[in-house]
């Protein structure tokens, strides 16, 4: 079994006996396992050595909510809130699926460049319409496992039309558009668990790292019976529950407008919040919402970038976590953020939560982003048993960054550079289940240069495609902006800062 021994570095555990303050020492690698950590470490004679000096060794990080089916349209949109961003990422007038090989591109440079900037796991959110194929899913799991990444993978779902899982969206839209919305019959319950059963037994565990996950896209947009089976599922097979909830204020008002009540009271009523229950987004709940979820154990992905690309507002952190809520951090799909990078997303979630409210003493410290982009994202991926820090028995699935370069120089606080400073550009190796899958800056699975340069070839056609598509769907956008406007109208009684100032700091 290979040997790997870092010897002499700095060493960020973010486990229980040292959480974010780093200790020098040793970590002792044998095969995919961290066997050993601690002073004057000794290894077998054909150990492979790393001299840790000037080095810092952290967990890898994890990125708690992506969408690959977003990769190639970086950079391609800005200026729009969801409803109408979703028209032309998530095209309502569809074309057929994208060609495999592209499917196949469009999964592994996520994967790469998730790599390349310190993210060792994500949870993708693969979204595949028109309909549920074990074999396409079985490709981005290949290019999952060519890379060399640990991963969660859903087929996401939904059986509610669209414009019955939106507020308004009946009496705003002409009759003449709704006609064009023919979905044909939706996936019932049963045949999405036929689907899933499936998915656990053919792909689930590849690789000792790639995983099947349970995605019912939303509340509001699956039926309950299909909520219910997700749910159950999930439980039985210890994944995810991975859903979206709350991240606009149109889907604050839909709850309201549908069932009476907010869609995390829904979800509580139904008996879908737990352990297993990782929501994406989480930004306007109440305080109600928050103490039901802290209650039921719920975990969330903090998907601090594309929140404010979109404009759907700042989740409320500070009262999550006290809540007793598990925060992950989570980058959203490159087109609502335009980076697979968890750096980026931690220093934003640094910054942002600072306007909550005058409290200061409430802000969000570098401590806790740590801690969201390691252990809490291993949690609401159900995998921190194995991965999120460093430990003995766990994964090797770490960082290795130097520590004489920018974002470093001088050297204060480890906790706070790495969310104020560094950028992934102190990175010198990746590392997951003890293989070294980039070095010195480069990929060590994957031929980068051979890869950039088929995606040259191919992607632009497939976007010229998809170009016409929105401008097909493009006749829908004055009914979302509609939607748009009423949702921001509605009161729903929710004070965005409430909770948050009990009193100034010192003050009785």
């Amino acid at each position: 079994m290979t040997e790997i021994l870092i010897r002499g570095a700095k060493i960020l555990a973010v486990d229980a006996a040292h959480g974010t303050e780093p200790f020098d020492g040793d970590i002792l690698i044998e095969g995919a396992t961290i066997r050993a950590i601690g002073p004057q470490l000794s290894a077998g004679p054909d150990a492979q050595i790393i001299e840790g000096r000037g080095k810092l060794v952290m967990p890898g990080l994890v990125n708690s909510h992506t969408h690959s089916s977003e990769t190639f349209f970086r950079g391609r949109y800005q200026g729009m809130p969801l409803e109408i961003w979703l028209l032309y990422a998530y095209p309502l007038l569809m074309n057929g699926a994208i060609g495999e090989r592209l499917l196949y591109l469009r999964s592994l440079l996520l994967a790469m460049e998730s790599l390349k900037n310190g993210v060792t796991t994500f949870c993708d959110d693969f979204f595949d319409p028109p309909k549920h194929d074990l074999d396409r899913l079985g490709t981005v799991f290949r290019a999952y496992d060519d890379v060399g990444i640990r991963a969660n993978v859903s087929s996401a779902v939904m059986n509610i039309h669209t414009l019955d899982a939106l507020p308004f969206a009946r009496e705003v839209m002409p009759q003449n558009l709704q006609d064009q919305l023919d979905f044909g019959p939706p996936i019932t319950a049963d045949a999405y668990m036929d689907y899933c059963k499936s998915a656990f037994s053919s792909l689930h565990g590849k690789a000792g790292r790639l995983n099947f996950m349970i995605a019912p896209s939303a509340p509001q947009r699956c039926t309950r019976d299909l909520l219910l089976a997700c749910y159950d599922l999930a439980r039985d097979k210890a994944v995810p529950f991975h859903t979206h909830v709350l991240e606009t204020k149109t889907q604050a008002v839909t709850g309201h407008e549908i069932y009476g009540k907010s869609l995390i009271a829904y979800m509580a009523d139904l008996g879908v919040l737990g352990r297993n229950t990782t929501i994406a987004h989480s930004v306007w709940v109440s305080d109600d919402d928050m103490r039901l979820m802290g209650e039921a154990g719920v975990s969330i992905a903090h998907n601090a970038v594309s929140n404010q690309k979109l404009g759907a507002g700042i989740s409320p952190i500070r009262r999550l976590l006290d809540a007793g809520v598990t925060v992950g951090l989570g980058t959203d799909g490159v087109c609502s953020n335009d980076t697979s990078r968890i750096f980026d997303v931690m220093r934003v979630a640094g910054l942002i939560h600072s306007v909550s409210g005058p409290d200061y003493s409430k802000w969000v410290t570098a401590d806790e982003i740590v801690r969201m982009a390691t252990i809490g994202g291993a949690r609401s991926a159900m995998l921190e048993q194995v991965t999120g820090s460093l430990e003995v028995g766990k994964a090797a699935d770490l960082l290795i960054l130097n520590l004489r370069n920018y974002p470093f120089m001088p050297l204060n606080n480890v906790a706070k550079h790495l969310v104020y400073s560094e950028n992934g550009s102190s990175i010198e190796t990746v590392m997951v289940a003890g293989r070294i899958v980039m070095q010195a800056g480069k990929l060590t699975t994957v031929d980068e240069d051979a890869i950039f340069d088929e995606i040259a070839e191919l992607v632009p056609v497939h976007l010229a495609e998809h170009a016409e598509l929105e401008k097909r769907n493009a006749v829908f956008e004055p009914v979302m902006a509609e939607i748009h406007r009423r949702s921001m109208l509605q009161d729903i009684g929710l004070n965005r800062y409430q909770g948050d100032l009990p009193a100034w700091p010192g003050k009785n």
